[in-house]
């Protein structure tokens, strides 16, 4: 069986009438994502701030799955004639039965970060025994290596992480940064999450590297004091959590924050001025990861 994949852009507010027009006239699935995603005027919409109270992006792709049984021409021609104010530009491309799986594993390749680490996916062969290999099966968690904070706070531990230090890894995801801690000889580290879906990630791949690390969801008490403290989260939640990661830092322990666009810097340096001096700010791809020593 083939498919029909269509796609064109269009603006936040004909996106709920046009998608109803796509499934009338039979769309299997739409997908919809921000124009500029992972680029650095992506719109981050879902849990930052942001002006305004739209629920998709200013300027959306929308992808419109159909069977190759209908006609597509007449579909466009539809959508045309319905939606005058939209300018349309079509884009079509067959879609052809394909085993997802397998497809899916192909986007993830081994990842080497200093040419100390290497992320290495579950169903890759280890490649370079002689690097500190961390085996990963991302699951339904944030977090494969690929993702710039991911790298650069990755690097940061590289850089800091040394056998008598405490770590501690708030919003571990699929727990990638806590195992990179563990297996770069840390003392003791601490991996916490809410979502239950990155803690089940997380202690899985654990097992995996057989790295006996302490995965606590956050909404559980609990206490512990870091030489390092490493969160690679939305800046809306760090905003909100300052007082509480700058409490699990240790006076002269440093703090990696991470998820941060280069235009949110100065803001979130600001709130956490008054626990942390900040050092050199490592940055990747319009994505910045803040260092900084408790005073």
């Amino acid at each position: 069986m083939a498919w029909i994949n269509l796609t064109f852009f269009a603006e936040e507010k004909d996106i709920d009438l046009l998608s109803e027009e796509l499934n009338s006239n039979g769309a299997l699935s739409i997908f919809i994502q921000d124009k500029n995603i992972n680029n650095s005027n992506e719109e981050l919409i879902f849990g930052e701030p942001h002006s305004g109270q739209n629920k998709f992006w200013s300027t959306s792709q929308i992808q419109a799955l159909f069977s190759d049984s209908v006609d597509i021409k007449k579909i466009q021609h539809a959508l045309i004639s319905n939606f005058k104010d939209v300018d349309f530009t079509f884009n079509t491309s067959s879609v052809s039965e394909t085993d997802w799986v397998k497809l899916s594993q192909s986007q993830f390749k081994p990842i080497s970060i200093k040419n100390r680490i290497n992320i290495v996916p579950s169903w890759h062969e280890i490649d370079n025994p002689k690097l500190i290999n961390i085996i990963l099966d991302p699951g339904l968690a944030f977090g494969t290596g690929a993702h710039p904070t991911t790298h650069l706070c990755t690097e940061w531990l590289i850089d800091n992480v040394s056998k008598e230090k405490k770590v501690l890894d708030y919003g571990c995801g699929s727990g990638i940064l806590a195992i990179a801690a563990h297996k770069l000889g840390a003392k003791r580290v601490k991996g916490v999450d809410i979502d239950p879906q990155a803690i089940i990630a997380s202690k899985e791949n654990g097992a995996l590297n057989k790295c006996y690390i302490d995965w606590i969801n956050t909404e559980k008490d609990f206490k512990f004091h870091a030489d390092l403290v490493v969160a690679n989260i939305l800046s809306s939640a760090l905003s909100v959590l300052a007082p509480l990661l700058a409490s699990y830092c240790l006076p002269k322990g440093k703090i990696a924050l991470s998820g941060i666009l280069e235009s949110q810097e100065s803001q979130i340096k600001k709130i956490y001025s008054p626990w942390f001096k900040f050092e050199k700010t490592l940055k990747s791809d319009g994505w910045i990861c803040l260092s900084g020593v408790k005073e």
